[in-house]
């Protein structure tokens, strides 16, 4: 959500109105995420998000759009994107391929309890199920073939017990990944990056998640382990918390109960969630791009988040 394309008020203005969305009143650059231009556009009808994308594909694009069209179709409350009148919903702004969803209402909940975590394992396995029949398919572009891949351009900027580490835990999640227990697990579209500044909540009710951007057909249980590595980790320590965790994990299986081989494979996709993601923030801490408003997160998190749960597996 860093601002790497600037838009004008009147190229932003000119595009609200080709998608008859009204005319623009204000316009202004998100901050934080690494991944995209993202902008609130305000207009006489409503409030919008405009996003350019600087690194996903016009040919990749339409699986990330028609999934949140087809999610938003089936009541799962996520960003619908706007259509022009030729019913094109990927737009052009600045030579980048770009789209204007609606903005959600409420607010990200930063700190979430319980009941917090609950919401999020019930919604999330109802745009599971929500999303079974979806009729496009794309990896996970940040999966397996990408660890090991950015594993080797990383690795010089660590020390030797870091370094270790992540070989070692690459070596783990290839095995894994190779194994006829994780070959039948349930898969499907899934978001692959709903942290809790993707969730947005008016009080104790979740109003909706977004930013689909990372979204692809993978197992269900690591879009879960994802989850529970954000929204049930203690983020100053890294620490494991039974409490939201039990919350997320009982909301999930009230609505799409975990098989017997999922309940097995929790702790290995736990550790696969947080290697994922520490590698993707080793890449973009020590391989920046330009942004006017980039803030790299602190790779070492989800270092400790991958220490934590190879010493204390999670048991159900």
């Amino acid at each position: 959500m860093a601002v790497f394309t600037e838009v004008s008020e009147a190229q932003a203005d000119d595009l609200m109105q080709s998608l008859n969305l009204g005319k623009l009143t204000a316009l202004r650059g998100i901050e934080g995420g690494i991944e995209n231009t993202n902008y609130f556009a305000t207009t006489t009808q409503g409030e919008y998000v405009l996003t350019l994308f600087e690194r996903l594909t016009r040919e990749q694009l339409p699986f990330y759009l028609f999934l949140m069209k087809h999610l938003a179709g089936r009541g799962i409350p996520v960003p619908d994107p706007a259509a022009n009148r030729d019913g094109d919903i990927l737009h052009t702004v600045s030579g980048k391929p770009a789209a204007v969803v609606n903005k959600l209402a409420g607010k990200s909940q930063l700190q979430p309890q319980a009941v917090h975590a609950g919401a999020v394992g019930d919604m999330l396995a109802r745009m599971h199920l929500a999303g079974a029949d979806f009729n496009r398919s794309q990896p996970n572009l940040r999966g397996l073939p990408w660890w090991n891949e950015t594993v080797p351009v990383v690795l010089p900027h660590l020390d030797e017990a870091q370094a270790a580490l992540l070989r070692s835990e690459l070596a783990f999640q290839n095995h894994i990944a190779a194994s006829s227990a994780y070959s039948a697990l349930p898969r499907g579209p899934v978001h692959a990056d709903l942290f809790r500044d993707n969730v947005m909540f008016d009080g104790e009710q979740l109003t909706g998640f977004f930013d689909f951007y990372f979204a692809g057909v993978d197992t269900w249980l690591f879009d879960l382990a994802v989850c529970l590595n954000d929204w049930c980790i203690d983020l100053p320590s890294g620490l494991h918390d039974s409490e939201r965790a039990q919350a997320m994990l009982h909301g999930y299986a009230a609505v799409r109960p975990l098989s017997a081989a999922e309940r097995d494979l929790l702790p290995a996709m736990l550790r696969a969630g947080a290697l994922r993601f520490w590698i993707s923030r080793l890449w973009d801490y020590h391989l920046p791009r330009e942004a006017s408003m980039l803030k790299p997160h602190d790779p070492t998190h989800f270092e400790r988040v991958l220490r934590g749960r190879i010493a204390q597996p999670l048991s159900l």
